[in-house]
């Protein structure tokens, strides 16, 4: 083997259940899943101390536009845990937003690896809106926080694609929210299938009750509870609708506290550490792009290219076929992101071996951006208990826009870690063709996708995609009576007729015929 090969030798999680009021703070919860990742590893703090190289995950309130300015954490959070735990790493990065980054990261990481760039390197990401939201409900300040976060540090050097995932076009008119958009793409999907709305909603119950089922086994779920189908879908006090089709229980949970982090290495690294080899967790395939980039440009919303490229060439990277996966992680934040994920790699949504080893962004917990380093510890974990079996995580950012795929075993590779540049998938997705746009349509038109988005009190504005009598895409949304939203949820709607123009206030109206 060649002793840069990259191998992932350590990987600890954390999910903090205690008195919000004593919370641990960003870095701290950084900190806790370092040290787990290097317990893990066998390298304790002195190994931990001696890494050249550091990627901590993205923080939700750092993300352009929805900084919180009450939470306090550090203004660079790599350089706040490299002083935390001894280490003066070479290379030191935060990376942009996006719930693929985590396996981007470790892609990047092996590449740098096995280039002879990075020796000992460490991933870290974490999320605490949970305690954090708690204690602005509640008032219980945050002295303890200020204490222990450093917010004078220069900025760090970031990596990633910092873009936003949608343009003020279509953030005016509420496409600017996962729980807003992520329901566009299941409504297509359901209409694309011809399949009813009372028997979709029982497909998506069944789905998820089998991720739950996961959560339930997995200790650091934040809701390790099974749940029935029924009880996923049926709207209830304690489950009511976000965006139609999805009531709460089917929307992942941002406000958690947990952090995982993993080590990567070099072979000669390890060997050298006295990493045990039954430690060792090779990636053997790896690959990221990004679909085309804003929703409305997309060619359809019940596929996505980059999934199925990116899966593709993964696999193929890893000199295996899906059948030889024994097991899946697929990014889970909605429904539709498991469902089209699995279309894409040619997977059953009842298939035998499951489709997370987690439970799930909705129970095991959607710590921000960091979800896919738990789903990737957890892994490592199923791996080491099956030796040589291979498992495939996915991450997916933004709005089923930034995709990365990892294949993943204890076997070792058989061929030299050569990561394709992602340029080469991208530039085949970015000749894709897609329709024209218009921000200011004019007359009849018809719904190409459609959500009902609710607030506590209920329903309180539609959502349209639409097309216009020339087929160019447009965004908007419907008037406002109740009576015309209940009955969007009750039959469907894509396809419908209308016409479209322009309220007062510049807003695309929709009003169905």
């Amino acid at each position: 083997m060649d002793e840069r090969t990259p191998v992932l030798i350590g990987a600890g999680q954390f999910t903090y259940r205690g008195d919000p009021a004593a919370s641990p703070s960003p870095t701290a919860l950084l900190k806790i899943a370092a040290e787990r990742a290097a317990d893990d590893a066998g390298i304790g703090a002195a190994g931990l101390a001696a890494i050249d190289t550091l990627a901590v995950v993205g923080f939700t309130i750092d993300a352009p536009g929805s900084r919180r300015g009450a939470i306090p954490h550090a203004s660079n959070p790599p350089e706040s845990l490299a002083r935390r735990i001894g280490a003066a790493p070479r290379w030191s990065v935060y990376t942009a937003m996006g719930g693929n980054t985590p396996q981007y990261v470790i892609n990047t990481l092996a590449e740098r690896v096995a280039r002879g760039e990075t020796e000992l390197a460490l991933t870290v990401g974490a999320e605490f809106l949970g305690s954090a939201m708690k204690r602005l409900g509640k008032g219980l300040g945050f002295d303890d926080w200020k204490a222990a976060e450093d917010e004078t540090l220069d900025p760090p050097k970031t990596i990633g694609d910092p873009r936003p995932g949608v343009t003020p076009y279509e953030a005016r008119h509420g496409l600017d929210r996962p729980i807003n958009i992520y329901p566009l793409f299941e409504n297509a999907l359901r209409a694309r299938d011809g399949r009813s709305i009372p028997d979709h909603q029982a497909r998506l119950g069944k789905l998820f009750a089998a991720f739950t089922a996961e959560a339930a086994r997995n200790p650091e779920a934040w809701f390790p509870i099974q749940r029935s189908a029924e009880e996923l879908v049926t709207v209830s006090e304690k489950n009511r609708m976000i965006g139609f089709p999805y009531p709460k229980l089917l929307n992942a949970i941002m406000e958690v506290d947990q952090s995982a982090g993993v080590i990567v290495a070099s072979a000669a690294k390890a060997r050298a550490l006295g990493v045990p080899e039954d430690k060792w967790v090779y990636l053997h395939g790896c690959a990221d792009a990004a679909d085309l980039w804003h929703p409305l440009d997309r060619q359809n919303f019940h596929s996505s290219p980059a999934m199925r490229l990116t899966g593709k060439r993964a696999l193929e990277m890893a000199g295996v076929s899906l059948d030889d996966i024994a097991l899946f992680d697929l990014y889970s934040c909605f429904p539709v992101a498991v469902e089209i994920g699995a279309e894409e790699l040619g997977l059953s949504l009842d298939d035998p071996r499951g489709l997370t080893v987690t439970g799930g962004l909705p129970y095991a917990g959607g710590p921000g951006n960091n979800y896919v380093m738990h789903s990737v510890a957890a892994m490592m974990q199923r791996l080491r208990a099956k030796p040589g079996a291979f498992g495939l995580a996915t991450g997916n950012g933004w709005y089923l826009t930034k995709q990365s795929t990892g294949v993943y075993s204890t076997r070792a590779p058989d061929r030299p870690f050569e990561r394709e540049d992602p340029a080469v998938i991208q530039r085949e997705i970015d000749a894709l063709p897609h329709p024209d746009i218009i921000e200011t349509p004019q007359g009849p038109a018809k719904i190409e996708t459609y959500t009902v988005a609710h607030k506590r009190e209920g329903p309180f504005v539609a959502i349209v995609i639409g097309r216009d009598a020339n087929g160019r895409r447009f965004c908007a949304n419907t008037p406002g009576d109740p009576g015309l939203l209940t009955a969007m949820e009750a039959s469907e709607q894509v396809g419908r007729p209308g016409s479209v123009g322009q309220s007062a206030d510049g807003l695309n109206i929709f009003t169905p015929d």
